[in-house]
């Protein structure tokens, strides 16, 4: 049975990647009560990693295309953690959101829109968060973000 959540991503010609594994050791998700906590979901879309340092080399767009992804991510952890029923998703509660990013870069919140006017894209008012962007000088395997977030769950 299609959820509103669901419906809202084909309408929007969006479809959530699966649930990427971990690559260290580490879990995918924690639940705790009605609290999801995923783990950093690097940047990457059909084609494999999203890769590069904003600052030399990736624009803004690009960035923000890059948190767009690990936004789709975020959402496919969720609902692996949900059992499938992505209905049960309330709310996001925080993300945090980390940009590959040279020292003098300073467009960090830009970069983590693409993540955040995704997930009120998709969410309404319930995808509306609390959130960080800070720069990192490198990230696992090169990529030009990773977001980690906190979602509330019925």
């Amino acid at each position: 049975m299609t959820n509103a959540i669901d419906a809202r991503l084909a309408e929007l010609g969006l479809t959530l990647p699966d649930a990427p594994a971990p690559a260290a050791n580490y879990v995918p998700y924690v639940l705790s009560g009605n609290l999801v906590f995923v783990s950093g979901q690097i940047s990457m879309n059909a084609d494999g990693l999203i890769t590069g340092k904003l600052g030399a080399g990736l624009s803004v767009e690009e960035g923000a295309a890059a948190a767009r992804a690990c936004a789709l991510s975020l959402l496919a952890q969720v609902k692996a953690a949900c059992g499938g029923d992505l209905s049960r998703l309330k709310r996001v509660v925080k993300l945090t959101g980390f940009v590959n990013s040279t020292d003098d870069f300073t467009d960090q919140p830009k970069v983590i829109n693409g993540a955040s006017d995704t997930l009120v894209e998709i969410l309404g008012d319930a995808g509306r968060h609390s959130r960080s962007a800070v720069s990192a000088p490198a990230l696992p395997l090169g990529v030009a973000v990773e977001i980690e977030g906190i979602f509330e769950i019925a």
